[in-house]
């Protein structure tokens, strides 16, 4: 299969600049591409060496995150939360300011969601099917619908001792999405306002809702699936920064530990190209509209 990833020489997050020549590449992430930073570090302060370790996580959640206005720390050990706070914070300020260079057109409607940290490793989770990241799938999430919202993510490698992050990385989305449309009923009417009284979801599904989670439970069901369709190693070393719409390109996680992550949200009207967006391309697959 086609290399889906684009190296990129950049040291530095900010403007454009010395170190910092890569920008107007809209088009390369629409169209499935991955933008690699082998050499974009995100350097940590001396006093924040200590947080490379599993155990600043409470042993509940996988990930330590920010939420809400006051930047709530969900998932930490509460000795290590503030420590832990501002290097977040920091992390979201520098993946804002890489993503508005690189994407000039998505500038005043990007809207950032909540940045974590990943200090658990991959290899060993016992999880649910459903909830196995070492899975190929494109990212969708049962409560929380996305009305055809994209997902642009902003990814780090902290990993002190060597460890890449390695994923794997599926076909095309079309492609994906042609082999298993067609055993994908429709939603039953009502349900999207049933699951939304019952608090099941956030908001009401829409088709498009229905149709991406169904497609990503598919794909991690079917076993034939992830071991013999297309697909491409990637492994991302220690320093490495790299940027993808995670609701397009299929990916597994497969290992590695402490890494960045800052999602970012946008409308598929304010791409540079809305008919390469998964709400335009299952509308055209499924024949009508799904918002």
């Amino acid at each position: 299969m086609q290399d889906v990833v684009r190296y990129c020489a950049d040291t530095a997050w900010g403007p454009v600049g010395e170190g910092a020549p890569t920008h107007d590449v809209e088009s390369v992430i629409e169209q499935g591409g991955i933008l690699c930073f082998p050499q974009l570090r995100f350097e940590l302060l001396e006093h924040e060496r200590h947080l490379l370790d599993a155990g600043v996580a409470d042993g509940k959640a996988k990930n330590i995150s920010l939420r809400g206005a006051n930047d709530d720390v969900r998932g930490a050990n509460p000795a290590h939360a503030e420590a832990l706070r501002a290097m977040i914070r920091r992390y979201r300020a520098q993946a804002t300011t890489l993503a508005e260079r690189l994407f000039p057109h998505y500038r005043g409607h990007l809207k950032a969601g909540n940045p974590s940290y990943r200090p658990v490793a991959l290899e060993g989770r016992e999880t649910s099917w459903r909830q196995d990241d070492t899975r190929l799938h494109v990212d969708s999430f049962p409560s929380n619908p996305m009305h055809g919202r994209r997902l642009l993510r902003v990814f780090h490698n902290l990993n002190p001792r060597g460890q890449p992050r390695s994923w794997r990385v599926g076909e095309p989305f079309e492609d994906f999405a042609r082999r298993y449309l067609p055993s994908i009923a429709r939603p039953l009417p009502g349900s999207a306002a049933v699951l939304h009284a019952l608090h099941i979801t956030k908001s009401r599904r829409t088709a498009y809702d229905h149709y991406m989670l169904q497609l990503h439970d598919r794909v991690k069901a079917d076993i034939v699936y992830q071991r013999e369709a297309p697909q491409q190693a990637v492994e991302f070393a220690p320093g490495t920064t790299w940027v993808v719409y995670s609701d397009q390109v299929l990916h597994a996680a497969m290992g590695g530990q402490f890494m960045m992550e800052q999602t970012f949200t946008i409308e598929p009207s304010a791409l540079l190209s809305p008919a390469s967006a998964p709400l335009a391309v299952l509308q055209r697959l499924v024949g009508r509209p799904l918002l």
